[in-house]
């Protein structure tokens, strides 16, 4: 094993949005994903590139949050960026990096909950003197949309999900702000995988990337698929409310200037401010005017969690009237008291 500096690779970005292809290509390249992993499923069956323990790890602490993985509220941030800061779960984190740098001295960390838990897998990465550093996913909103709704089965509707797509993104972004980072589009990987990826190498300062072996390379050709961007629908086909709409857009836009050489510019920087203190305005807006819909729903649950079940029906009340009708009522009698069963 080549002795690198240590360096972790944290691959961030919401769900469905490529993450999973960039950590495997970078387990081709050489960097070590730590085991064992997500199992493969028919939503990616090409692996998730996923840590177990992080995935069972980032789920404990958004219970602990009261978080949902794509959550639509800005102030979930407070509760997950204090749950970051305690020294126990960020030394808990470091001890499950440390005990994994003796397989790779390079290793790369993706989970769609990532985004929540920055701050703590930044600290964490102190502790073991591992430099952290961070690849973002960018897909167009509508297909990432999309993609949830059909491999998730996702029940919420698509405005509910392009606020989480926003509120995950400007986050992200800003929480990775001054860092070692870079941003990638979902479809230059797919098009052409080496030119999207490689110079990640460099940018990021990722050993095993820059010394990629040409088996590797020819590893990672077999492994991107183009086909894998099956949504075609746009934003215009999501039929979200206009402040929405176009904040959703203006976000999408500022994110691609991220993507481009040169674009990480506190231009940049200011304007995707703006459009994430123009968001926290619309959700408090909507939050505002929709109090009795969340009160209607917790009377519901309440009346819900009040009313007493229902009995379970007898073996006898399961057998159709017209089939009891046809036994005789001496045998009826006998076999209601042979059940200890009551005449009603």
């Amino acid at each position: 094993m080549t002795d690198y500096p240590r360096t972790v690779l944290f691959v961030a970005g919401a769900g469905r949005s490529g993450t999973s292809t960039m950590a495997g290509l970078m387990q081709i390249l050489g960097l070590h994903v730590p085991q064992p992993e997500v199992v493969a499923d028919e939503s990616n069956p090409k692996g998730f590139g996923e840590p177990q323990w992080v995935v069972e790890n980032h789920d404990r602490l958004l219970r602990d949050a009261l978080v949902q993985v794509s959550d639509a509220r800005p102030d979930a941030w407070v509760e997950t960026d204090r749950i970051s800061g305690h020294a126990r779960e960020q030394e808990r984190a470091a001890q499950w990096l440390e005990g994994h740098f003796a397989s790779g001295s390079e290793l790369v960390v993706k989970d769609p909950r990532l985004s929540w838990f920055l701050t703590l897998w930044r600290a964490a990465a102190a502790r073991t003197g591992a430099r952290p550093v961070f690849t973002t996913m960018l897909r167009p909103p509508a297909e990432v949309v999309g993609s949830r709704q059909t491999y998730y089965q996702s029940r919420l509707g698509s405005a509910h999900l392009a606020a989480s797509w926003l509120n995950v993104l400007l986050h992200t972004e800003l929480a990775t702000r001054g860092s070692d980072r870079a941003f990638v589009r979902y479809a230059d990987l797919l098009s052409d995988w080496k030119r999207a990826v490689l110079p990640l190498g460099e940018q990021l300062g990722l050993q095993h990337v820059q010394h990629a072996s040409p088996a590797a390379i020819e590893e990672g050709d077999r492994f991107v698929d183009p086909d894998l961007r099956r949504m075609t629908q746009t934003l215009e086909d999501l039929a979200l409310p206009p402040r929405l709409h176009e904040l959703t857009a203006q976000t999408w836009a500022e994110l691609n200037r991220l993507a481009e050489p040169g674009g990480d510019t506190p231009e940049v920087h200011e304007a995707l401010d703006e459009l994430r203190a123009g968001y926290v305005d619309l959700y408090a807006e909507s939050e505002a005017i929709t109090r009795s819909s969340v009160v209607a729903a917790e009377q519901r649950g309440r009346r819900t969690a009040a009313k007493p079940a229902a009995p379970a029906p007898s073996a006898a009340d399961r057998v159709p009237h017209g089939v009891r009708a046809l036994v005789p009522a001496r045998v009826r009698r006998g076999l209601r008291k042979a059940l200890r069963r009551p005449r009603s």
